[in-house]
């Protein structure tokens, strides 16, 4: 809590505006464009963006900065420090051994899921995802289950704020209906999502919740598309899934 004017940072928040910044749509920025994009007036991204580059937190070309991976020590370590994902983890690798398939463990974090636990088999995505990536929660398996989790009026709200633009040919972008498919995670207490991310990945998705049935994070399984319907890995992963589930809210 902050209890006087000189106990907030405007400079370090500044920086932290223009990192967040950076994504996965904007991985090369001009100072323009940070400016833009943090909402700060040209010559202060520009102030930070110069400060970041000179710290080894970001490259420059003379036109277009780029984050570096010294920026993942930010992340990485806060991530690590977090109690749920230290005892997650071993759970995501042992999963993974058994069914052969990438497994992860993601947060809510407003509109989007932020991966905090990750134990990856053969690459199903052509994106590659770590502690710390980011996905619409509206179009994934997770992210419709930890939606699920919350009222309905605010679940709502989070829906109509992101982006509803298809990734795929298969993604649901009418607002009416991405609702009913997080009702549906509700009631059923799973989360389905065939190929609405990316072609060629299907990812089922369950709740992970406290002793006290409260969901805290959200587990899944993403495997490769095959001629079954994507209801057969229902029975194939969803026991073991539940399985998981279990053991975990007695150990949180």
């Amino acid at each position: 809590m902050l209890n006087k004017p000189t106990d907030y940072v405007a400079s370090l928040a500044k920086g932290l505006r223009v990192i967040e910044a950076f994504g996965p749509q904007s991985p090369s920025l001009s100072i323009a464009g940070a400016a833009a994009a943090s909402g700060l007036d040209r010559a202060t991204a520009r102030r930070v963006l110069l400060t970041l580059h000179r710290e080894g937190y970001a490259d420059y070309d003379g036109k277009f900065f780029t984050l570096t991976p010294r920026v993942l020590r930010l992340g990485v370590a806060a991530l690590a420090s977090l109690p749920l994902s230290q005892i997650v983890q071993p759970w995501l690798d042992q999963l993974s051994e058994q069914l052969l398939q990438s497994c992860s463990v993601a947060l809510l974090d407003e509109g989007d899921i932020v991966y905090i636990a990750r134990a990856a088999q053969k690459r199903v995505m052509s994106m590659g995802l770590m502690p710390g990536s980011r996905l619409p929660a509206h179009c994934t398996a997770m992210g419709r289950v930890l939606l699920a989790a919350l009222p309905f009026d605010r679940a709502r709200t989070l829906v109509e704020a992101s982006d509803l633009a298809p990734r795929t040919r298969h993604s649901v972008s009418d607002l009416d209906e991405i609702l009913r498919r997080i009702e549906q995670a509700r009631e059923q207490g799973y989360a389905l999502v065939d190929q609405e991310v990316e072609l060629g990945l299907r990812s089922l998705a369950v709740p992970i919740l406290d002793r006290t049935r409260t969901v805290v994070a959200a587990l899944n399984v993403g495997v490769a598309v095959t001629e079954e319907p994507a209801d057969a890995i229902l029975q194939t992963y969803l026991p073991q899934l539940l399985k998981v589930q279990s053991a975990l809210m007695r150990a949180l």
